[in-house]
This record gives structure tokens, C-alpha cells and sequence, in this order.
């Protein structure tokens, strides 16, 4: 626990302007950003008596060890750095909100050359234009299942769509007239282009000019006596209908806008918001935040709206056209996620600045308020009961969990007697098949939760680059590649803190155009230590990880082997192990966090053994390196597609030759022989006559 007394900055060394500062811990590690109006005033602000000070505060200013800050030019810089230092950092005393689920969006890939439309989770990507989110999967394929009749846009896999283009047979999709099938040539690319952009502008609520021209079509052919066309021009527009009835209408037409709603308490809250678009409800999210900091419901509507408008918003900012501009798709995107209108319980602090923000995003004016009556107000309490209903449901959910991951960690420091609870665990596990293709797995859990993008492979070397010779050598070559590496950036990070960094090194551009010094920036992949080290195994494997980092001159880092067997937990040097209960919450810890490392070393391990099999059966054929390898494998999808292939087929791939694709049909077929030749055979023996004998290889 540090003294925020030692690390405080001296009277009238901090600036009385905007800004955004940083908390760091004894390694390194962003603990806290914030903004301020005046980094002066609310630097200060921390550095009062303890006793004063919130709780959790209390706790963020004695794990840190350092303050740092950068001013920038305005309050909306300011905001937009401290949004993106909070997604960079990840810092554990900000506001995080965690989502109650995944949920799935209808997204349209309007970056590809022929658009796909798809079901997709996750982060946006660029490119990609998105409607929802929705509630259900199935609620989008239902959707576009009526829209496809309509509007048939592609939505195939590329795997799907390079065979058919290749075999020019379209899917069954194709076949029913569920798909325009651009892969065979039945419409161009512009044509199905078109096609896609209209389904894009039908679910963003233009729904009455889809419907009234088709009507037009549908009257027009049957007064030509075309009633076949007429039918299915009339289906067509009932299926556009459905497709409108499945959003309710809740707000008048050209209604754009989100209602947030906020409930909680000291500990946690509760957030929902309603999609809006075109007066109907495209869509619902929730989240539940963890007030891991002393902050008011208004700055609570600030963080979420950062955070989801950031997300949203962001993403369509990269691709631009030659003059800076953004393109039209990027603009309509922009525009479809940033609503002209964000309905909140509460006001931020900083409304205009947070205004601006999302003004600047959308490209036009956005408005943030608190509805007062009307029908906004009565949508706005029905967001406030789904947000009371989410937060008692989070509670009879996670109340267990909270518990139990705090007492893993306490059962844990008291049978290791570690000073602390480990926090930060990293456990390490080696897989191979008899000594080839050797991998290791680094897997973290912090605070009792695994931390996925924390994972590391390491493909173990050995001293001459052909592997370890047993699992204890490749756990200490892995282990110490590992916290050399931390050691080096360690000694890197202090450099760029006495400011001994390379000249060549680039400062980070801030959001406003300002430059970021190189201390600011994110730290090495292997920056910060663990409080626990767990490996995958007994006495061995413990001894040889403690020699790893006895030999890095490491000793502030605790170490323990979990055996599989009887899951006893071994320490350093001891001769007993640990017994731990079967019932113990802290071995069950233990033991997800083996189990994790255990399945990430197997897959990577299966990963290379299985590429390691492809590239090996074209290995040695004259004339054929890693690129011509690379590019018949992509060509022909697999090495069993390949075997099927001509001469003439193998020639026609780009680079190859008549000689060469020859050259490849050889040793393939020679390859076959040689593993026919290899087969074992069964044959009965010893047995009488009509009884089973034994099968002898």
C-alpha cells in the first residue's frame, strides 16, 4: 500500500487547464483515467486527508505510485482522450460496463465488393453498416428471410461464394430466388450493390417507398394481364409488411432517437436503452456496471454514453475518401448509430461537451435531454422498469459469484500464505505429441475472472531450435522467455521515465491533434508481474519454474504446481504438498485456471501439428517453395481437393507451370502409395474354425 503523500505533486507544478490524468501503479500499470476542466483543482482533490476520501478512492490513491498528465487544447479533447485511453488501458478503477449478454446485430457488408448480409456479435467492424441490436438470432434470420423475397442480397459465407464461383453453380438460395447469385454472373456487381443499399435503407425506416412502389408494380401488372408477376409483386408486399409489423410503433413517424434509463445503488447499477428509429423500436441493450469509483448517476450517463457512442460511432471514422471526407456508406452509418436525439435520466455534467462529442460523430446536430412529458416520458419509465427488472435479475445471479470469487482468493493467500491475495494469476502448460510441434500456454484470471486477451502461445525452441527435451525444460525455457521479457520492458518503461527514449520514436497523436508522450502509451504485452504462478504438474515442473526465475533474480513472485491426480497443490522446495478440500472454493479456482491453460496449450498444439501435416506433404517438390505452397493450398481449399485435381487445373494457378503442377501430381501420388504401403492389414489367427481369431497388424 503506497503513501499518496510520496508521490504527490509539488504546489504549482500541475497546470490550470483541461487535461486528462493518469493513476499508475509500482509497475507501471494504469490504474485510473480521468478528465478535468482544471487538472489543478482536481489533482488536488485526491491528495487530501484519507479519511475524507470515498472508499474506493481511498483504495485507487494508495495502489497507485505515480500521477501523470497531458493538457490538451479543450473539454471535448479532453473527453475524447479520456475515452480512448479508457478503452486502451482497460483501467480496473474506471466505470466498466459489462454487458448482460451478447447481442446480436444485422449487419450488411457494405466493404465487401458484393455485399453479405449476416447475423454478428461482437465489435463493429469497419465497413460493415449494422441495424439492432436485437433480442433474439432469430428474430434477424426471421427478418431477412421475409426481406429476402424482396431484396435478394447474398448471404453466403466467402467459402460458400468462391465455390460456387468456381464450380458456377449457385446455391440453393439461388435456385429458389433467394439470393440475386452475383457468384455465377446473374447480376453485376453494381446491380446487387444497388440491391444491398436498398435493404439497408428499408430497415433504417424508409419503408413506405419500398411498399408504394411495388404496389405501383403490382396494379401495373395486372392491368397488362401479367397476373403471375402481379402474385408475386402482392406477396412481396405483404412480406415488406410483416417484416415493418414485427417493430411496434411507439413514438410518432421520423421519431430518431435512444432512451437510456440508470437504477442502482452504492455498489452497482442497472442500464438499459431503447433503439428508436423511425418512431419504432429496433432494438434493446442492457448493461450492469461495477461503481468501482465514487461517481453520481449525471457522470454515470457520461461514461455510458461514451462508452456506447465510442463503440457505435467510432468505427466509421477510418475510411474515408481522398480528400479526408467520409463516404456516403460511412456517413449513413454514422448517422444510424448517433440519433439525433438521446433521451437520459439524468444530464451529464459536461452536456455541451458531451453534445459536441456526438455532434462530431454524426455530422449533425444531436440533442441530449431529459424527457419531461408526453409519450417520450411514458417510453422513458417503461426503460426504467426493464432496468429495475435487469438489476434484480444481475443480483440473484452474480450475488453467489461475487462471494465466491472473494473467498477463492482469500483460501488461496491463507494456504500459500502468500502477503496478499493474488489478484493476478498466470498459469503455463506445455503440449506436444512424442517431443514435436512443442507449444506453451500463458492463461490469466484476474480478480477469479480469466482475462482472454492476456493469453500467450509460446512455441518452444529448445537450445538448438528442435524443441525441449521433456516438459520441465520447455516449462523453464517458457517461463523465462516470459519474465525476461518483463524484465526488458521493465528497464524500457524506466528509460522512457528518465526520458532516455530513441529519437526515432513517434509520439501518439491525441484525439485533438496533440502530441501524446511516448510514457503515455500502452505498455509491452508482458509489462506487468503476476502476484501467483500456477504450472501444470507436481515437483518437477514446480522445481524447474522456481529455477527460472531464481536464475532472472525474481523473488517477489509467488509459485505453486497443480498435480493432476489427487489436484494436490505443490510449493517450492517443500516435500508435502498442499492438501486443499475437494470442496475448497480456492482449489476449484485452481483448477479452472489449469483446465484453461490445458485446453489454449492443446489447441495451439493442433493448430501447428495440423498445418505442420499440410505444408509437409508438398515439402521436397522441385521447383515448389512456401509461396507456391501458400498460394495452391488458398487456391484449392484443401490438400484432399488437390489430390483431386489435373495437371492442367494445378497449371492454370497463378505462378504455377506445366512442369511444376506435374511435379506436384507426382509426389502426391507417390505420397498415397507410401502411406497404402504403410497400412497394416488384419488377418485372422489362431483361432478354430468358425470361432473369432485374433487379429495380428
Amino acid at each position: 500500500m503506497a503513501d499518496p503523500a510520496t508521490y504527490r505533486p509539488r504546489p504549482g507544478q500541475v497546470p490550470d487547464s483541461p487535461g486528462v490524468y493518469r493513476f499508475k501503479d509500482e509497475h507501471g500499470r494504469v490504474v485510473y483515467v480521468g478528465k478535468a476542466k482544471s487538472l489543478r483543482s482536481r489533482l488536488a482533490s485526491y491528495f487530501q486527508d484519507l479519511s475524507a476520501l470515498h472508499p474506493r478512492t481511498q483504495q485507487m490513491v494508495t495502489t497507485a505510485a505515480s500521477v501523470e498528465w497531458t493538457v490538451v487544447g479543450t473539454e471535448v479533447e479532453a473527453l475524447a482522450l479520456e475515452y480512448s485511453w479508457i478503452k486502451e488501458f482497460d483501467p480496473r478503477f474506471n466505470v466498466k460496463y459489462r454487458d448482460d449478454k451478447s447481442y446480436p446485430y444485422l449487419a450488411v457488408t457494405l466493404g465487401e465488393a458484393f455485399p453479405r448480409v449476416q447475423v454478428m456479435r461482437g465489435r463493429k467492424r469497419p465497413g460493415t453498416r449494422y441495424f439492432g441490436p436485437y433480442a433474439h438470432a432469430w428474430a434477424i434470420r426471421e427478418t431477412v428471410d421475409l426481406l429476402l423475397r424482396v431484396f435478394p442480397v447474398r448471404t453466403c459465407s466467402a467459402g460458400v461464394f468462391r465455390r460456387a464461383q468456381q464450380t458456377g453453380r449457385p446455391c440453393l438460395l439461388g435456385y429458389i430466388d433467394k439470393c440475386s447469385a452475383p457468384c455465377v454472373g446473374r447480376v453485376s456487381e453494381a446491380e446487387h450493390r444497388a440491391l444491398a443499399e436498398d435493404f439497408c435503407d428499408f430497415m433504417a425506416g424508409e419503408t413506405a417507398r419500398f411498399t408504394r412502389r411495388l404496389t405501383e408494380q403490382m396494379r401495373a401488372a395486372a392491368a397488362e394481364l401479367d397476373y403471375e408477376r402481379a402474385a408475386r409483386l402482392r406477396d412481396d408486399v405483404g412480406a415488406l409488411e410483416r417484416a415493418t409489423e414485427k417493430n411496434a410503433v411507439v413514438l410518432a413517424d421520423g421519431t430518431d432517437a435512444d432512451v437510456f434509463a440508470l437504477v442502482g445503488d452504492e455498489l452497482e447499477a442497472a442500464v438499459q436503452v431503447f433503439h428508436v428509429r423511425d418512431g419504432r423500436i429496433r432494438g434493446q441493450r442492457g448493461w450492469v456496471v461495477e461503481k468501482v469509483e465514487d461517481v453520481t448517476d449525471a457522470e454515470l450517463v457520461e461514461h455510458l454514453l461514451l462508452q456506447v457512442y465510442g463503440d457505435e460511432g467510432g468505427w466509421t471514422t477510418p475510411e474515408r475518401d481522398s480528400g479526408g471526407a467520409r463516404r456516403p456508406e460511412q456517413v449513413r452509418a454514422a448517422e444510424s448509430a448517433v440519433p439525433r436525439e438521446v433521451l437520459v435520466p439524468v444530464l451529464p455534467p459536461d452536456v455541451e461537451q458531451v453534445t459536441d462529442w456526438l455532434s462530431g460523430l454524426r455530422g449533425s446536430r444531436v440533442r441530449i435531454r431529459v424527457p419531461q412529458r408526453g409519450d417520450k416520458r411514458e417510453l422513458a419509465e417503461t426503460v426504467r422498469r426493464n432496468a429495475e427488472q435487469a438489476l434484480t435479475l444481475h443480483r440473484t445471479r452474480r450475488a453467489g459469484d461475487l462471494t465466491t470469487r472473494s473467498q477463492a482468493l482469500k483460501e488461496l493467500q491463507e494456504a500459500l500464505d502468500l502477503p496478499t491475495a493474488p489478484l493476478r494469476i498466470e498459469c503455463y502448460d506445455i503440449s506436444t505429441t512424442q517431443g514435436s510441434h512443442q507449444v506453451g500456454s500463458m492463461v490469466v484470471f484476474e480478480d477469479g475472472l480469466a482475462r482472454k486477451p492476456e493469453y500467450r502461445h509460446f512455441v518452444v525452441r529448445g537450445p538448438e531450435g528442435e524443441g525441449a527435451r521433456d516438459d520441465t525444460a520447455a516449462l523453464y525455457e517458457v517461463l523465462t522467455r516470459r519474465f525476461r521479457r518483463y524484465l526488458q520492458e521493465q528497464e524500457s518503461a524506466d528509460d522512457l521515465a528518465l526520458g532516455e527514449h530513441d529519437d526515432d520514436v513517434q509520439p501518439h497523436p491525441s484525439p485533438g491533434g496533440r502530441e501524446v508522450p511516448p510514457e503515455a502509451r500502452r505498455p509491452g504485452r508482458f509489462a506487468y508481474p503476476p502476484n501467483l504462478v500456477v504450472v501444470d504438474g507436481g515437483p518437477p515442473q514446480v522445481a524447474a519454474a522456481a529455477r527460472a526465475l531464481a536464475d532472472l533474480g525474481i523473488d517477489d513472485v509467488a509459485l505453486c504446481g497443480l498435480a493432476k491426480r489427487l489436484e494436490e497443490v505443490w510449493l517450492p522446495g517443500e516435500e508435502y504438498p498442499v492438501i486443499l478440500q475437494r470442496s475448497s472454493e480456492g482449489l476449484y479456482l485452481l483448477q479452472r485456471v489449469r483446465d484453461e491453460a490445458h485446453r489454449f496449450a492443446i489447441r495451439h498444439h493442433r493448430s501447428r501439428r495440423s498445418k505442420g501435416m499440410t505444408v509437409s506433404v508438398l515439402d521436397g517438390v522441385p521447383g515448389l517453395g512456401p509461396a507456391r505452397s501458400a498460394a495452391l493450398l488458398k487456391h484449392f481449399g484443401s490438400v484432399k481437393r488437390l489430390r483431386a485435381a489435373t495437371v492442367e487445373e494445378i497449371a492454370a494457378v497463378k505462378g504455377m507451370g506445366t512442369r511444376t503442377a506435374q511435379a506436384v501430381v507426382d509426389a502426391l501420388a507417390r505420397e498415397e502409395r507410401v502411406a497404402a504401403a504403410d497400412t497394416p492389414r488384419a488377418t485372422v489367427s489362431g483361432g478354430e474354425q468358425g470361432r473369432p481369431g485374433m487379429l495380428e497388424a
